[in-house]
């Protein structure tokens, strides 16, 4: 065998950061370890992967150890969107991912392993195409989950943005316009403060909380990302009713994260006033790809057609995120 796996030390954290974004085909900052480690150091317990060809990491699995279904599982990685296998163009070839999946699982039983659960990052994330991994993982006999992503094509918007919209979604977004809405970066705590208790109150509604606290949304920002994330809300009497958390990834995607606005204001479309607005933003970076993220639940069995429909109002298009498991036992 050619390649060699060890887990992550924090030694290592400059040098993992440095392939993820700089020398990866698939990797984004979510992949990173400055991202991961917003996240209290107690909250999960590491077990991500390097793997080496020599002494030069040419792969990364981001992951923690967790137990599901009484089984020691592998999961890549329950504190970010999605954690993969990132690999260089080095080892991009169908021989070396062969041995790169077959020696990942052989690494892992070795260690105690009884489950892999694995989330790829999508297509239209990455910066050229990985479906090798995809490939071998099913050779490997993992079962994949299919979850229903999202997305405008931005070069489709760049004339007209609302000759994209549906009809009813341009009567709606008109009608918002008589309601003197107004639409601005949110840039100091206190606002985001404000934001952030619009969506936990609409998750409430859901009967779900927030993945991220307050004070993780504040790490994340001023601490770690600064250019890589922005808010936005929508304002009616200086009052915020709706907002979103931005993701700009390096190859030209702008990801929603958060969508909320209050229920009692609904009648007034402030959700579509916010979107048209973030897609404006979004162009105005000059911005390929806006992403809604998924309508889909329990990976992938059920789609909420409701969601589905909203988004669609808007013409998206659609891609696959991948997820693959598979038991050791």
């Amino acid at each position: 065998m050619s390649l060699s796996f060890s887990f992550y030390n924090n030694l290592e954290e400059k040098e993992w950061d440095k392939f993820v974004l700089e020398k990866s085909i698939n990797g984004t900052f979510l992949q990173t370890r400055k991202f991961i480690n917003y996240h209290a150091a107690n909250k999960f317990k590491d077990a991500s992967v390097c793997v080496r060809k020599g002494n030069e990491l040419v792969a990364t699995i981001l992951a923690c150890e967790t137990t599901e279904d009484g089984l020691k599982t592998f999961f890549a990685h329950k504190g970010t969107t999605f954690g993969g296998i990132t690999v260089s163009k080095i080892v991009y070839s169908a021989s070396m991912i062969d041995e790169l999946t077959n020696g990942l699982i052989d690494f892992l039983k070795q260690n105690g392993f009884e489950k892999i659960f694995i989330k790829i990052v999508p297509n239209i994330y990455q910066k050229s195409n990985s479906e090798l991994i995809d490939y071998f993982l099913v050779k490997n006999n993992f079962y994949c989950y299919n979850e229903l992503n999202y997305y405008l094509n931005l070069n489709n918007y760049r004339q007209d943005i609302l000759s994209c919209f549906t009809a009813n979604k341009r009567r709606d977004y008109k009608y918002s316009l008589k309601n003197d809405l107004q639409f601005k970066e949110l840039t100091t705590k206190e606002e985001i403060k404000e934001y952030y208790n619009v969506l936990t109150k609409n998750l409430e509604k859901l009967g779900a909380t927030a993945v991220h606290t307050y004070e993780d949304l504040l790490d994340l920002k001023f601490n770690r990302f600064n250019n890589e994330i922005e808010f936005y809300g929508v304002f009616l009497n200086n009052k915020i009713i709706a907002g979103s958390m931005l993701f700009y990834f390096n190859n030209n995607i702008v990801h929603t994260q958060y969508l909320s606005s209050l229920e009692e204001y609904l009648n007034i479309f402030p959700m579509d006033f916010l979107i048209y607005n973030l897609i404006k933003v979004s162009l105005e970076k000059n911005k390929e790809i806006f992403s809604f993220g998924i309508c889909t639940e329990n990976r992938g069995r059920y789609l909420n057609l409701g969601l589905s429909r909203f988004k669609e109002g808007f013409g998206t298009e659609f891609c696959i995120n991948r997820s693959y498991e598979k038991l050791l036992k």
